[in-house]
């Protein structure tokens, strides 16, 4: 059997301990043949795929980014696009299914050719931590480790000027990593998308930090809404997958709190720092038994379903349960680390 690999949306650190853990076992226990697709969904439309053996992956598993490439191709769009165009392709190259990592644009196109009558297996990634069907993804860690590292890194510079400090972490439309990351690195405030604030909510808790005698911290999420925005801030277009490029929000607060308050106060947008750079030992050994188990999953024939992390169990799930709703942050969660505030 002959399966093809991609790595597919936003890079995330331990995709590459995935791709070696697949290719490991596969090959030392099924006896299965590889081959690497170039580039997620664009590769699989192209056709441009090239051979993954033991070689390819050794050493892999500590190391960042992805050695297939990845993209935010639909592969439904182009001439090229489609399941009858695909299923030729890969007829074409002898592949007989495809194990797809990637978040929820990369499971939500998987589960659809799945449907279609192309076998796909999916494993989840997302830094955000938002796939339902899935305990904790694996890059999740690391993005908390770096966005707490630099949470640090701006206490000292903001208490040596008595500055109100800003800093933007990902997620998209869920705050966990903001929730994470604010807790660990002691933010005043912490700002996601679940639970709406007023800037006269944030005003307060920055006014009550400075007052006794602290340079306040606060943590947003990409996705945060102000109260009475419709939607969150958003400047810089759409995604292959139509979805609105997020990012920017710290740099809407920073000058509203400063003239509010009279606090000089910067922004810091942490960006695609949070994505870079070797995974977490947390992170390696996650992607690593996801990897493994989903070449069980590949010699088992579950097509159409994901490996998922549920207690400290690899389960396998239906990709119609890992789509639709976010695992959003609990209000009750919010709550525990709203007694930190101010």
């Amino acid at each position: 059997m002959k399966i093809g690999i991609l790595t597919s949306g936003g890079d995330c650190p331990g995709l590459n301990a995935v791709i070696r853990g697949i290719v490991l076992k596969g090959t030392a226990v099924y006896d299965l043949e590889f081959v690497g697709i170039r580039d997620g969904w664009r590769g699989v439309v192209d056709g441009d795929f090239f051979p993954l053996t033991r070689h390819e992956v050794k050493g892999l598993s500590k190391v960042g980014g992805t050695i297939l490439g990845t993209s935010r191709t639909n592969p439904y769009e182009g001439p090229r696009g489609g399941a009858e165009n695909i299923k030729k392709t890969l007829y074409s190259h002898r592949i007989d299914g495809i194990g797809a990592i990637g978040g929820e644009g990369t499971l939500a196109a998987a589960n659809r050719l799945a449907n279609d009558g192309i076998n796909v297996i999916g494993v989840p990634k997302t830094i955000d931590n938002d796939l339902r069907a899935t305990d904790y993804s694996f890059g999740f860690d690391t993005a908390v480790n770096i966005a707490t590292d630099a949470m640090d890194r701006l206490r000292t510079t903001g208490d040596s000027h008595q500055r109100c400090m800003v800093a933007e972490v990902m997620g998209r439309h869920v705050g966990v990593i903001a929730l994470h990351a604010g807790i660990a690195g002691g933010a005043h405030v912490i700002c996601i998308p679940e639970v709406p604030m007023s800037m006269d909510d944030i005003v307060a808790q920055v006014t009550k930090a400075h007052d006794r005698g602290r340079a306040p911290l606060i943590v947003v999420s990409e996705g945060f809404k102000i109260t009475g925005m419709d939607e969150a801030f958003s400047d810089k277009g759409l995604d292959a997958f139509n979805r609105p490029r997020l990012g920017g929000i710290s740099e809407v607060l920073a000058p509203e709190i400063e003239r509010l308050t009279g606090i000089e106060t910067r922004a810091t947008v942490l960006g695609h720092i949070q994505r870079g750079g070797s995974p977490s030992a947390f992170d390696r050994v996650l992607a690593t038994r996801l990897g493994l188990h989903a070449a069980d999953a590949i010699v088992d024939g579950a097509w159409g379903q994901m490996v998922s992390l549920q207690g400290t169990d690899i389960v396998r799930v239906a990709f119609e349960d890992a789509l639709g709703e976010l695992n959003t942050v609990p209000l009750y969660r919010y709550e525990e680390a709203a007694a930190l505030f101010g």
